[in-house]
C-alpha cells in the first residue's frame, strides 16, 4: 500500500503504469523505502503530456487520475478522528470510513455527497492535496471506489469462463468450478482492485490547484458540493 509508480531516470511516455512486481512480491525492501524510491516526480504528468500532446483527450485522462486521488483522499480526511495514548502522551489520526460520505470524479473537479459543513470541505481538501504530494499516497486508494467493483467483476467473469472450458461440461463439476471461481475472485479482488487504484486510476495531484467549491447538482439532480480545479503545469 506504500509504493507507487516508478519515474527515475528520464521520463518514458509509459511511465505512469510502471512499478516493480517483483519488490511488491518479494516484501524485501520496507514499505517506507519503497514508498521513497518509488513516489512519482512532480512533473511526470506534464512531461509525459508535452510528449504526447497529439494524443487526443490525454490531458482529461490524466486530470480525471489526479482528481480522481484528490476526491478519495478528501473522504479519508473528512473521516478522520483523533486518538489519543496516555502512555505515550501523543495524539496520532485514525483513518475511519466515512459511509456516509461518496464522490464522483470528473475532468473538472469531483462531486463530494453527502452531509459536510463547507468550510469542513476546504479545509480537508487542501490538507488532502497537501498530504498526497508530500508522500501519502495510501490516501489515493479507498476501499469503496468503483474500480474495485470493476476488477471483481472482471475477474469474476474471467474466472467463471475459464473454469467453463476447462471443467467437464457436467452440472456437478460445472457447480463446484463456478463457486472456486466466485471465492477466488472475492479473495483476490481487493488486492487487485487497490492495484489497479494505485497505478491506473489514480495519480498524485500535482498539478491541480483548487479554484472553488460550491453546492450544486450533478447531471443526475442529486444534490452536492463541486471542488472545482484547474490544471497547472
Amino acid at each position: 500500500m506504500n509504493t507507487s509508480a516508478s519515474a527515475k531516470g528520464s521520463l518514458s511516455p509509459f511511465d505512469f503504469l510502471n512499478f516493480d512486481l517483483t519488490t511488491l512480491l518479494s516484501g524485501e525492501v520496507t514499505s517506507s523505502e519503497t514508498a521513497l524510491r518509488d513516489f512519482p516526480q512532480s512533473t511526470q504528468d506534464s512531461e509525459l503530456l508535452k510528449q504526447l500532446s497529439f494524443v487526443p483527450g490525454l490531458k482529461e485522462i490524466l486530470m480525471v487520475r489526479q482528481v480522481h486521488a484528490l476526491e478519495h483522499a478528501t473522504v479519508w480526511v473528512l473521516g478522520e478522528s483523533k486518538s489519543v495514548y496516555p502512555a505515550a502522551g501523543k495524539s496520532t489520526n485514525i483513518q475511519v470510513d466515512n459511509e456516509l460520505l461518496s464522490g464522483l470524479s470528473t475532468e473538472h473537479g469531483f462531486y463530494l455527497y453527502g452531509e459536510v459543513n463547507i468550510s469542513d470541505l476546504r479545509r480537508a481538501v487542501a490538507l488532502a492535496r497537501h498530504r498526497l504530494t508530500s508522500g501519502e499516497w495510501d490516501l489515493a486508494v479507498h476501499p469503496r471506489c468503483g474500480t474495485n467493483l470493476s476488477v471483481a467483476m472482471l475477474l469474476t467473469a474471467g474466472l467463471v469462463v475459464g473454469v467453463n472450458l476447462i471443467l467437464p461440461f457436467r452440472p456437478i463439476e460445472q457447480l463446484i468450478g463456478l463457486g472456486l471461481a466466485a471465492t477466488t475472485a472475492a479473495e483476490l479482488a481487493p488486492d487487485l482492485g487497490s492495484l489497479a487504484q494505485r497505478y491506473l486510476t489514480t495519480a498524485i495531484p500535482f498539478n491541480l490547484t483548487i479554484e472553488n467549491i460550491t453546492l450544486t447538482r450533478d447531471v443526475w439532480g442529486r444534490q452536492g458540493h463541486f471542488v472545482k480545479v484547474n490544471w497547472q503545469d
